[in-house]
């Protein structure tokens, strides 16, 4: 045979064979507790559309929405274990294993999504004790959504004081539900997603809630009244991936999860806000069908509120400092970078409202 002809002939096979991996597309699986519907459907949408185009179709994700493959309480196993390779870790379901992420639920008095989602995203890009930390769990942070400011919607008599909180059965989570449990209601444990059912069928009195996730959940269907707490918000709410799989990854398909993952905060900001304030109008005016009353907690309820939740912060510092890290200088890093996202805000507007 000859041996320029064999050659060539070993020539095309390979250049074939490097041509079928490069068309492979690469599909990732995710796993969302939450519907198909709402303010962070329509960014975790985004954010898998983003990805798939900019690839030109390299990275892109299959969701399983609803829970379909696992629910909120066993998103951070399923997806270090490899159940799903990407998913949304909501991190007050695991107080212990995901407290350096939950430096984002902290009552800081800082109720404004944007700035929320842009300093918890540089935390846990940036820090190094939080990324060694998911790794240990066999984890990579890639964006962060956030719930945005913490309100809360009864069924029954509304909460107007501090006063009227007393007695009330109430669906909370983190410090918020641990201060709600301390003015004297009785907390009872479930997700956010039964919140709905609880209400329905009076198990609960009020559940903590976030204005854009009302009509996502139909909650205006089974609230009476809800209370603007503007107290603070439950920010750790974000994109995970399992670390083995992120490591198979090459270079390019890495950056451009984080890159598109840093993206959102602005992509998720814009569309929060304004779901945020169409959810508190539909529900006083009644666009869906029901008038849901809806209170401004005053200003000196509200200071009681943020008063009573500042020994949560100082236990979280004492609660990571415990796993040896230096929950002070990571506190103090993080309030930094509120404070560097609300100068932003309040010198060059939102990004989304600039060179307009």
């Amino acid at each position: 045979m000859n041996f320029r002809l064999v050659t060539a002939g070993v020539s095309l096979l390979a250049l074939g064979a490097i041509a079928s991996q490069a068309t492979a597309a690469t599909t990732l699986i995710y796993g969302e507790a939450g519907p198909n519907r709402g303010a962070r459907a329509e960014a975790l949408q985004w954010f898998a559309n983003e990805v798939e185009n900019r690839s030109e179709g390299d990275l892109n994700f299959n969701i399983q929405w609803g829970g379909a493959l696992f629910k909120s309480a066993a998103a951070l196993q399923s997806i270090s274990d490899g159940v799903a390779d990407t998913g949304t870790i909501i991190s007050v379901y695991y107080p212990q294993e995901m407290s350096v992420y939950g430096i984002a639920d902290l009552p800081l008095a800082n109720p404004d999504a944007w700035v929320g989602m842009k300093a918890t995203d540089e935390f846990m890009r940036n820090n190094a004790t939080a990324r060694q930390d998911l790794a240990n769990k066999n984890l990579v942070y890639i964006g962060t959504f956030t719930t945005s400011a913490v309100h809360i919607g009864c069924r029954g008599d509304a909460i107007r004081t501090i006063e009227d909180i007393k007695g009330k059965k109430v669906r909370g989570t983190g410090a918020y539900g641990k201060v709600f449990g301390e003015l004297g209601a009785t907390m009872v444990n479930m997700s956010v997603y039964e919140a709905y059912q609880g209400l329905d069928t009076g198990l609960i009195h009020c559940t903590q809630g976030y204005s854009y996730a009302v009509n996502a959940l139909k909650q205006h269907e089974v609230f009476d009244n809800y209370t603007l707490l503007d107290w603070g918000q439950v920010g750790g709410v974000g994109i995970f991936m399992s670390k083995d799989v992120y490591d198979s990854l090459n270079e390019t398909q890495q950056s451009l999860l984080n890159y598109v993952g840093m993206e959102m905060s602005d992509y998720f900001g814009k569309i929060v806000n304004a779901e945020n304030d169409r959810a508190v109008a539909d529900m006083a005016s009644g666009a869906n069908g029901r008038i849901v009353e809806v209170i401004k907690l005053p200003d000196g309820e509200r200071a009681q509120l943020v008063q009573a939740g500042t020994k949560y912060v100082d236990e979280w510092v004492k609660q990571v400092s415990r796993y040896g890290m230096d929950g002070n200088a990571m506190l103090a890093e993080y309030k930094g970078l509120i404070e560097k996202y609300t100068d932003e805000r309040d010198s060059q507007g939102y990004p989304w409202d600039r060179n307009q």
